[in-house]
């Protein structure tokens, strides 16, 4: 049997490591500059930031769960 690319246990652990960068940036930027609302025009490029690691996070769960 051949052996897998990306074991999923690292592919799930760096999943899951997206997913809490995504929030803790989410979090710093708010507590930084006092702005929780992402969904501003000035706050465009945190919310595209968030939106990419957090997808890029669940995605890699996903694929984690159901890879054969």
């Amino acid at each position: 049997m051949a052996e897998q690319a990306y074991p999923k246990k690292a592919l799930s652990i760096f999943s899951l490591l997206l997913i809490v960068a995504a929030v803790l940036f989410y979090w710093v930027w708010g507590v930084s500059y006092g702005s929780w609302n992402i969904f501003s025009a000035e706050n465009m490029g945190v919310y595209s930031i968030f939106v990419v690691l957090l997808g890029l996070g669940v995605f890699g769960l996903l694929l984690a769960k159901y890879k054969q």
